[in-house]
């Protein structure tokens, strides 16, 4: 399931459109839960709790039945990761609850920006012109989005932006990992611990889920395991730098979920941030292509 796989650019592209479908999927989900449709609405701790806790079980299992090879995790790199995608994690679940999908999901693009700024002191990475550049469009796509007006600014899309840096910071760590473990040792240990930062945190604010909560909560975790496993696939299939720009597919399948379950249709401003944050992203991974190339 994990092992390398040969080289297939559609396969791989196919999969992270799939990935994308079940990403958008787990904040519906998690934006169900964050409002009073299924019963009291769920403190983010709690949402992001059942996505560790689902999505651990399922790794869990499949790590009995198909016997991968583990290595020995760093523990210490992992907790950092861990602790800080749990944040963005968390952050962008209680963000949801108030904006739509696809303002959330347009401003969380902006995390390979936060991860590149992060980089230079976490990693000692040099930032050129053109990296500065895409960071800058970026930005001018989350300002629009933000709506910064006294009339029309969403204060909840502050919490979209601190899921962005808290994901970026995760991105730091990520590279750092990349190369040393295997991809299925990262994913089991990164859901283990989460799992146990997330109990930690709930414990202060649990309130018992109504039953379709807690199918909205497994929904949640297996959607974001199936993700990760589709994610770690493409991968696997095609270079980084050829299925970055499919990853940006979330945004029409969170637009989409929307339209259909809210009938929340995006307006121009939403249309024209997600569409300048998306252009600075792919600038950025253009050039981070145009880095590794040589």
């Amino acid at each position: 399931m994990f092992a390398p796989k040969a080289q297939n650019p559609a396969l791989a592209a196919l999969l992270i459109v799939i990935a994308c479908a079940f990403i958008a999927a787990a904040t519906l989900f998690a934006k169900a839960l964050g409002t009073d449709q299924f019963g009291p609405p769920l403190h983010p701790f709690q949402i992001s709790f059942g996505r560790f806790l689902f999505a651990f079980l399922l790794l869990a299992t499949a790590a009995l039945v198909l016997r991968p090879e583990l290595h020995r995790p760093r523990l210490l790199l992992h907790l950092a990761r861990t602790t800080s995608g749990w944040i963005g994690v968390t952050l962008m679940f209680a963000s949801v609850a108030y904006i739509p999908l696809a303002d959330a999901t347009a401003i969380s693009f902006l995390n390979p920006v936060f991860g590149m700024i992060l980089a230079i002191p976490l990693l000692g990475e040099k930032v050129g012109k053109w990296r500065w550049l895409a960071a800058a469009i970026a930005f001018v796509g989350a300002m629009i989005l933000l709506r910064p007006t006294p009339a029309s600014f969403q204060p909840a899309a502050l919490l979209a932006l601190g899921a962005a840096m808290a994901l970026g910071l995760e991105l730091s760590f990520i590279k750092k990992l990349t190369g040393r473990e295997g991809p299925f040792t990262i994913l089991l240990v990164n859901n283990g611990l989460g799992l146990c930062i997330a109990g930690v945190a709930v414990s202060f604010v649990w309130s018992t889920p109504t039953l379709a909560q807690w199918a909205l909560l497994a929904g949640i975790g297996g959607a974001m395991a199936a993700a990760q496993s589709c994610f770690v696939n493409a991968m696997a299939r095609a270079d980084a730098s050829f299925v970055a720009p499919f990853s940006y597919g979330t945004l029409i399948f969170a637009a989409a979920y929307d339209i259909i379950f809210y009938k929340v249709v995006p307006d121009a401003i939403t249309v024209l941030g997600a569409s300048i944050i998306i252009a600075g992203a792919l600038l950025l991974a253009w050039r981070e292509a145009r880095r590794v190339a040589p």
